[in-house]
Parts: structure tokens; sequence; C-alpha cells
């Protein structure tokens, strides 16, 4: 076999990759395993986006190539999306971007921003592609500390100490996945002054800020945002749309071209269908936000009790698509979740995946029905 690049030699298969390989065996053997560890919606996207997407395949020129900056009405329900959900303006032209999921973004970024032997600021615990796409681009992650003492934000006294001649880009992700943590205004401003002191890009992570949350917020709503970040965000989540693969960036027209000089030698355009539904669910009303919640709020009651009924503790005050719960002193995550396929055949995502200080944590997705998680309560 040819031999692989040497930035293979410092990354390994995505966790879920390999645990859902071991989910699925099990299952072929008989195993009536019960997943509540992976955060893909069961619930159907709106109704109109899809018989938009079914009705647009006729449209002339719907099986084409499309541009790479996406429909221009796409953008500019993008924008619109922005302006009425978050209070912040966007221009549909120069700064919004859409994405093949916001995953294929992180690679894009870090692509635009990183060379070899730069730094990126990544967040321990938080989503393992930030790391991974760092190392693939022989850039070293530099992971800063989130703990529960000071609610999963960090430290900023902590930060000015570390060398950051080298960092160009810092990962953040607010509501926090996975500990559901909210960031507050502070620390907002807070970021964006540190990242001009330094200058860092800021890239922040969003696609659960409409999941189980009373106050979604971008960072582009701060003061001198669009001079120093980018905003990632997701129809995944918000519309139950994550295998359409529909994502967006948003901020300063330098920092989109910079990415799209990438994205345009990455892909050939969005699916026509696709984009034609994603922007009739970006249109839709406060009804499906409020119909979506009250879903994922009587599943967590139940994920509440199933965690009890494990032992585990968790924070009634955190929102987003999991609930992230301590386990009982001295057990190690990967062990107890291990146990817990073993035993009860269901399958729940250690905190290690995300980080060390994830040690002693695991999550639940609220991705199951309420009859599914009601099985699970009966097993333990």
């Amino acid at each position: 076999m040819i031999e692989v690049a040497n930035r293979l030699k410092h990354v390994e298969e995505y966790y879920f990759s390999k645990k859902l390989r071991e989910v699925a065996f099990l299952k072929s053997q008989g195993k009536p395993i019960i997943n509540l560890g992976i955060g893909s919606p069961d619930l159907e996207p709106p109704f109109k986006a899809t018989m938009l997407l079914r009705d647009s395949l006729d449209d002339e020129g719907a099986n084409k190539y499309q541009g790479y900056q996406g429909l221009p009405e796409l953008r500019e329900e993008i924008a619109n999306f922005y302006n009425k959900r978050y209070r912040v303006n966007l221009s549909a032209k120069t700064e919004v971007l859409p994405l093949l999921g916001s995953k294929e973004g992180i690679m894009h970024i870090s692509m635009a921003f990183l060379n070899p032997g730069d730094e990126a600021l990544v967040p321990n615990p938080g989503y393992p592609t930030y790391g991974a796409v760092t190392k693939l681009l022989e850039a070293n992650p530099i992971y800063y500390d989130l703990n529960e003492d000071n609610n999963w934000l960090p430290d900023f006294i902590a930060l000015e100490r570390l060398d950051l001649s080298k960092v160009k880009i810092m990962w953040i992700n607010y509501p926090h996945m996975p500990t559901g943590a909210n960031a507050t205004n502070k620390f907002y401003d807070e970021v964006i002054a540190f990242a001009k002191r330094h200058n860092i890009l800021i890239v922040n992570d969003n696609p659960y800020s409409f999941v189980l949350n009373e106050r979604p917020i971008s960072i582009m709503r701060y003061n001198n945002a669009k001079d120093v970040c980018l905003e990632l965000n997701s129809l995944s989540k918000t519309f139950n749309m994550a295998g359409w693969r529909v994502g967006m960036l948003v901020g300063s027209y330098d920092h989109i071209n910079a990415v799209l000089r990438v994205k345009s030698n990455m892909d050939s355009g969005m699916f026509y269908g696709i984009q034609k539904g994603s922007i009739e669910a970006l249109k839709c009303s406060d009804m499906w936000f409020a119909s979506l919640n009250s879903v994922y709020q009587l599943r967590r009651e139940l994920i509440w009790k199933l965690a009890e009924s494990l032992n585990c503790t968790y924070d009634k005050d955190a929102t987003g698509l999991f609930v992230w719960a301590k386990l009982p002193s001295n057990l190690k995550s990967e062990a107890f979740t291990d146990i817990v396929l073993k035993e009860h055949s269901i399958f729940i995502t250690p905190g290690t995946v995300f980080g060390t200080n994830g040690e002693g944590y695991v999550r639940f997705s609220l991705c199951a029905s309420e009859e599914v998680i009601k099985e699970a309560i009966a097993r333990v």
C-alpha cells in the first residue's frame, strides 16, 4: 500500500464513525440497541420545505451546476433570517455564504487562514472536528480549558498568559456543545476585545441557538464583531434537515471572500432543489420553533429521569439538543458508557470524546422518541 500522508498520522477516524459500526454490528447480532448518542434529528423537516424541494425538480436548470455562492434568493433569505431572529443586519451579496453543511465550513475556514505551524485555540471540551481539521492542515491545536466551575466559559486571564504569537483562529461554540452552556453579553464583548488585541479570528459555531433556548444570540450583534469574527450556522438542528447538508457562514466581505476562494475549488455548488427547500424553511413562523421545542421539552424531561436512574446529575438551565450529565465520583466516562451499552443495550456518548475535561461526564441525545426513551428508563 502507498504510504499515507503525514497529516493522517496525527488524526484518528471520527469517534462516531467507529462507534456506529460497533452499534450496527450489535444490532445485526440481535441486540435491541437504543441509540441516545447521536444528535441526528428524527423529526420531520418543515412540510413546505419538502414540498418545494419536490416541486422544484421540474424547474429549468434544476439539475445543472449551481453557483458557488448559492442562489441569490437563498442568500437573501439567510440575511432576512438573521435580521428577524438575531437582529443582525447582513449584506446578502457580500456577507453571507451558503455551505454544504457547516462542518465543511470548519475545513474551508481553516484552509483559508491556517498555515503549517500556525496555531488555533480549541475548546476542551468541544466539537472534536475543530482540533482534527487543525491537525489535518499541519497546524497546532492549543486546547483551552472549559469547566463547570466557570460555567463552561473561557478563562481570559489564563488565555492572556499563553504565547499567542502563532494563534490565527479561536473556535468558540455557544450555545455550547456538549454542555449546553450559554454565553453572556460580557463574554461576547470580552472575546471580541481579546481577538482585536491579538489579531485572532474568532469563529463562533452557532447551530443550537433555537433548540430549548429562549435567548438566541449571534456574535454578530456585538460591536466590532465583523472586524474579527465569523459565524457558522446550520439548518440541521433548527429545521431537522441534517441530511440535506445546508449550512451558512456570515461575516465581513474580506473574511467571506477568503473562504470562498477555498470553497470554489472544493465543490460545484449546492443542489438546486435543496436550496429552494431551504429558502422555505428559513421562512418558518414562530409556531415552528414552539412546536419543535415542545417535543424536545418532553423528551428532555424523560432524559433527566434516565440520567437520574443512572445516578447522574445535570444542569436544568442548559440548552440545546443534548443533556450533559455528571457521573458519580470516581467513575470513568468510557468505562461507564461501555457498561450501559453491555448491560442495557443503550448507547450514550462518553464525555472524553469532546476532550480531557469531559472525563466524568456523559452526553445524552434528545433525538429519540418518547417511547424509546421510556424503554431506556425501563431497562435501567
